[in-house]
Formats: structure tokens, C-alpha cells, sequence
């Protein structure tokens, strides 16, 4: 029998997603894709889970798409209409709940991409993250043109697009792209602890500071003020 390709766990408020296909650095394949579709689906019709901490088994937070699958599909419409059906990246990046990512050794590509999916990067010191998909004449295909910009400038992620520039933890500590660096026998712990931390909140302000932030980024800034006073306006007295 197969084994599955992630691990699912919930402690209360907290649920961890655990990549684990450490015999090829948590590569993306087909069988990971379904099972992280089927666990973002229940995460958006589960209001009891405040947090989603994601992390990989094995020496790496994944290296993106699987090249052994590349070019095996029926056909690119066939290929197409699958990621249609199951968008894995439309989900997370609509999720309600706190996102974490605690990334050690490679996060390349896909996987680099879902750590900038999610709302919190926690590195351990030997993380390295690139996005090499234009060396193999290909575009990200997780939305790492318009994240990465984001969250590290477009100058720095023209670098790491275009030039290859791969990032170390402390880069990407000084870039913003990280929140805290610590020794890799630490992440897992330090992950939880910040997962447990923000847990505690009241999940109503939870999900109205992370829709200001998401959203209000968008925004002009006289639009994101009414925003942050629209849903301050649906929180208790001791929120506002």
C-alpha cells in the first residue's frame, strides 16, 4: 500500500502539515497535490482551527515540482483543467486561518512558494530559498512572481527570478521574507510555540487583522482604513 506523501495532525487550535517524501526532499507530485487539496478544503470548512503550521520531514522543506512527472501528462488541456478543478494555490492563499511556515535546508521553487503562501516564515539557519524554474525555461507556476515581489521588493526578486540568486536564512531575515531564524534542532519547537501563541487569540480578531493585512495591501490607503474600521466594528469592545 502506498504510504501518504503528507501527515495531518491537530492539537485544539493548531493543526500541522507535514510534507513527507524525505527520500526526494519533499518533492511536489501528484499524490502531495491531492492530499494538501483535501486538507485545505476541510481547513476552510473547519472554523475550530486558528493556526496551520507547515513544515517537511527529512533534510529539506520540499524542492518544489516533481521533474519526474514533468511532461507525463495525457495532454496540457488535460493538465490544465486538473489544476482548475483542484486549485491547491487558490485555497491557501484564501485560508481564514493563521498560516506558519517553518522551512529548513532547500525551499526551492513550489516549495518556496508555499512558504510565501503563508502568513509567518520561521527559518532554522541552514534554509535556502530560490525560485530556479526560469533556469529550466519555465515560469513558477505557485504565484512566486507576485508573492515573492511582495514580500522582498521587486528588485531583490527580479535577482532571484532572472539571476538565480538563492537566499540564506539571514538574508532572508534582513529581506523581511523570514521572522526569525533559529538552530535547526529549534524549529520544530520555536514552530509550535509561536503556533500556540497566536493560537490563544480570540479567532474573530484572528481572521479580521489577517483579512486587514491581506487585503488592505491592495488598497489606497484611505480604502484600507475604512476596511481596518469596518471589521474592527464586528469585534467586541476590548478588541477595538
Amino acid at each position: 500500500m502506498t504510504r501518504p506523501a503528507t501527515l495531518l495532525e491537530r492539537d485544539e487550535r493548531v493543526v500541522t502539515l507535514t510534507l513527507d517524501r524525505p527520500e526526494v526532499l519533499n518533492a511536489y507530485d501528484r499524490r502531495m497535490r491531492d492530499e494538501v487539496f483535501a486538507a485545505l478544503e476541510w481547513l476552510h470548512a473547519e472554523p475550530g482551527v486558528s493556526v496551520l503550521v507547515v513544515r517537511g520531514n527529512g533534510r529539506a522543506f520540499s524542492t518544489g515540482g516533481d521533474l519526474s512527472e514533468f511532461g507525463t501528462a495525457p495532454s496540457p488541456v488535460r493538465a490544465r483543467d486538473v489544476r482548475r478543478q483542484r486549485d491547491v494555490w487558490r485555497l491557501w492563499a484564501t485560508l481564514s486561518c493563521v498560516s506558519i511556515a517553518a522551512v529548513h535546508g532547500h525551499a526551492a521553487g513550489g516549495g518556496l512558494e508555499m512558504a510565501l503562501l503563508c502568513d509567518l516564515v520561521l527559518c532554522a539557519r541552514d534554509a535556502r530559498l530560490s525560485l530556479p524554474e526560469t533556469a529550466l525555461g519555465l515560469i513558477p507556476g505557485v504565484g512566486g512572481t507576485q508573492t515573492l515581489p511582495r514580500a522582498v521588493g521587486s528588485t531583490l526578486a527580479a535577482e532571484m527570478l532572472l539571476a538565480g540568486r538563492t537566499l540564506d536564512a539571514r538574508a532572508a531575515l534582513r529581506h523581511g521574507l523570514a521572522w526569525r531564524v533559529v538552530a535547526p534542532p529549534r524549529l520544530r519547537a520555536e514552530a509550535a510555540a509561536l503556533a500556540a501563541r497566536v493560537a490563544a487569540l480570540d479567532p474573530a480578531l484572528l481572521r479580521a487583522v489577517k483579512a486587514c493585512v491581506q487585503r488592505g495591501g491592495d488598497l489606497p490607503l484611505a480604502s484600507g482604513l475604512a476596511l481596518e474600521r469596518r471589521l474592527g466594528r464586528t469585534l467586541g469592545p476590548s478588541e477595538r
